[in-house]
């Protein structure tokens, strides 16, 4: 196929349209013809799902939908599917169907598609349930992959820098510092270092040296940084030289302390929707707190209080001055920051309390900077730029 045709192909498919009536002037045909049916049963209808053109849209059949799920990820890559999925979601209305087993079991597992069964967790029957938790565990799985070892390393790091040892377990070892260290050392033959001196961090004794308490806003806005919060809880919860403590609320406050061994578990017991009572959120936060100077307290909300604002503003006031390090994020996800009250943020960074967004990458070093004390500014500009 020659660059023009290919560029008219393209074009064809993402235009749409009757035959001659797209101004391409190019004919599908092979599966160009089932790529553009898959095409336009999503992009061809109105926001409620009315068909318009080619007569395409999805219909409220769940076997056809469940066909459709199949066609796309038979023609377009994952990440594709996700945004399709989310699209088809969105304009179609399809979440009841998503209580449908057999949808459940044709959808690409996605974090917003996790979110969207989050929020149906309260009316879906049984069965549904068993094949949600499997779309959950899928996709707990992966963000354990990608977030759990940068998570341990960084905050390993941050406990244990203290005093350096020449006689560092293996684990301990600072494999920078040591081939640094090593370097005259060099051994041509071998192409490789011998280190007669290793450099590691000494250890420290194996009791807990900082407690964390995240309390996360499940409102409906915030779905996609409660599945993050709850594995990176989840991942926080297996280090021992950590008390981790997991709060989530709306209007009522739930702690999911107690199901952390188990993320999947910690994520159907949120329950996504509904107000938000910020203040009493902290509030139970606060009891939670035994050790001011070496706790860190992060609240994860988009800031619209339902609550008493006042008070809310002298509880965070209490605890920084008690010695607590208070971290307010907008979002904890990929998204960037969502619309949030801007006049709550400015009030809590004038009591040194920055609001921010921060993507699931920069987390784990965030949260070494705050259990060391060092400055965040930089890391804040970071996440803003």
């Amino acid at each position: 196929m020659s660059p023009d045709d290919e560029r008219l192909r393209r074009w064809r498919l993402a235009l749409g349209g009757a035959p001659d009536a797209d101004g391409t002037g190019y004919g599908l045909s092979g599966d160009d013809v089932a790529v553009d049916a898959a095409l336009g049963a999503l992009y061809d209808s109105t926001g409620d799902g009315t068909p318009v053109q080619r007569g395409a849209g999805l219909g409220a059949s769940a076997p056809r939908v469940a066909r459709w799920l199949g066609d796309i990820r038979k023609y377009f890559p994952s990440t594709v599917v996700q945004v399709m999925q989310a699209d088809a979601i969105e304009r179609l209305n399809l979440t009841r169907l998503l209580l449908e087993p057999e949808m459940l079991d044709a959808v690409e597992p996605d974090v917003h598609l996790v979110g969207t069964l989050l929020s149906l967790n309260r009316v879906m029957p049984d069965k549904s349930k068993r094949a949600a938790r499997k779309v959950v565990a899928k996709v707990v799985a992966e963000l354990e992959r990608r977030v759990a070892q940068p998570t341990r390393t960084a905050l390993s790091g941050a406990l244990n820098r203290a005093a350096r040892t020449s006689r560092p377990r293996h684990h301990d070892i600072d494999w920078d510092k040591t081939i640094r260290a090593n370097l005259k050392h060099y051994q041509v033959e071998h192409r490789t270092v011998v280190p007669e001196r290793l450099i590691g961090y000494g250890r420290r004794a194996q009791s807990v040296q900082r407690d964390i308490v995240l309390c996360v806003d499940q409102s409906g806005s915030m779905a996609a940084s409660v599945v993050y919060s709850g594995v990176f809880a989840a991942v926080l919860a297996s280090m021992r030289s950590l008390k981790t403590s997991l709060v989530v609320f709306d209007t009522a406050v739930v702690d999911l302390t107690d199901r952390l061994a188990d993320p999947v578990d910690v994520l159907f017991g949120t329950q996504l929707g509904g107000g938000t009572d910020i203040n009493r959120a902290i509030a139970y936060g606060q009891q939670l707190i035994t050790r001011p100077r070496d706790t860190v307290f992060v609240l994860i909300s988009d800031l619209y209080e339902g609550g008493v604002r006042d008070e809310m503003l002298r509880r965070v006031a209490a605890m920084t001055a008690s010695g607590v390090q208070v971290i307010t994020l907008l979002s904890l996800s990929d998204e960037g920051a969502p619309d949030y009250d801007h006049d709550n943020a400015a009030a809590l960074a004038a009591l040194g309390v920055p609001a921010f967004a921060c993507t699931p990458d920069v987390f784990p070093e965030l949260m070494a900077a705050a259990i060391e004390r060092r400055d965040l500014r930089s890391i804040i500009e970071r996440t803003r730029s």
